[in-house]
């Protein structure tokens, strides 16, 4: 049995720039953070007792005879692709699914860790993030960036860099207390809005209007982000008043980004007195995250007080096996035809 614990992550700039099609072309960065709530996987194989050899328990329950009958895109995919069979797959979650915390590819992350541990193969973060990026962009064909995967993979405080060739991560240095502070600052809400972030870039795709300046303009917000967090004498609350200016020009990106509801819950968090911040993900709902200095925290909460508050902290883990029991696990053997004891199901 293998149970994985994946991060959800937090991305504060660059959003948008880590879509394939942008930087390949302009380039693109992203800066983010993984925080301590997680999805968890847990895969075994399947004891050969029942009439179906696969068993999955997710936000519904499928049992099938072959793989290629399974529902959920992105299991079937991965299991064809790791050429896994026979086995039961559990997911659980500390938050929603679809609601802008890159929760989808954290369970793509998590679940190939486990696959690839159910075999008995140690895979790098840069694999990882590789094959779950195949996974969601190619094999399920799903709209969207790049950065939640590798976010969920490596974990941490970091700025992603996108290149033609590829990208790199880089980990933010900052001393310990500043980046306590920074997380003490930061509020987050959940909206009780979701949707399918793949959705919300392909409407946001058919509006491209002038996006693409935008997005070359968020790109270089990243630079001035990491500035403000790696210079110790430069105020924190500035990193707030840019997540401001960040978000308003995300807005700006398409007609999927925000709501007139989401609109006028910011407003009012602006106005009890948080300095910035922004919708987390794609758009259209989910989580609502504000930086706010100490003495305006309460404020800030009793004008989300119709919202649920979700205390969290930073965390640099990644994507990890936490549970690790090996399995002896041979493949069926086919009988042949008119064996008395061949499927006496």
């Amino acid at each position: 049995m293998i149970i994985t614990k994946t991060p959800f992550r937090m991305s504060f700039f660059g959003g948008g720039t880590d879509i394939e099609d942008f930087f390949r072309e302009h380039g693109g960065a992203v800066l983010s953070t993984t925080f301590d709530k997680y999805c968890y996987v847990n895969v075994r194989h399947l004891p050969r007792f029942f009439n179906y050899s696969t068993e999955l328990c997710y936000s519904r329950m499928e049992r099938v005879r072959d793989v290629s009958e399974i529902e959920h895109p992105m299991i079937r995919n991965a299991m064809q692709m790791l050429d896994m069979h026979e086995i039961r797959l559990t997911y659980e979650a500390d938050l929603p699914a679809r609601s802008g915390l890159g929760t989808s590819s954290s369970f793509a992350v998590g679940m190939l860790n486990a696959f690839y541990a159910l075999k008995g193969k140690y895979v790098d973060k840069k694999r990882l993030a590789d094959e779950a990026i195949r996974l969601e962009r190619i094999l399920c064909r799903e709209t969207g960036g790049w950065q939640d995967q590798i976010a969920a993979a490596y974990g941490g405080l970091n700025r992603i860099n996108f290149h033609a060739e590829g990208y790199e991560v880089l980990p933010i240095i900052i001393p310990l207390e500043r980046k306590k502070q920074l997380e003490r600052n930061l509020l987050m809400f959940f909206t009780g809005f979701t949707r399918f972030s793949s959705e919300i870039q392909k409407e946001n795709t058919d509006t491209m209007g002038d996006r693409v300046s935008r997005l070359k303009e968020m790109l270089v917000l990243v630079d001035e982000a990491e500035g403000i967090l790696e210079n110790k004498n430069s105020d924190l609350d500035e990193f707030g008043h840019l997540l401001d200016h960040t978000w308003r020009l995300k807005r700006q990106t398409g007609k999927a980004v925000s709501t007139d509801g989401i609109d006028t819950l910011y407003a009012k968090g602006m106005e009890a007195g948080a300095l910035g911040g922004k919708l987390l993900g794609a758009g259209g709902g989910g989580f609502l995250i504000f930086y706010t200095p100490r003495e305006r925290q309460e404020a800030v909460k009793e004008a989300m007080s119709g919202l649920l508050h979700i205390p969290f902290a930073f965390e640099d883990g990644g994507t990890r096996v936490i549970y690790y029991t090996p399995e002896a696990y041979g493949p069926k053997e086919e009988k042949p035809i008119g064996d008395a004891g061949a499927y006496n199901e």
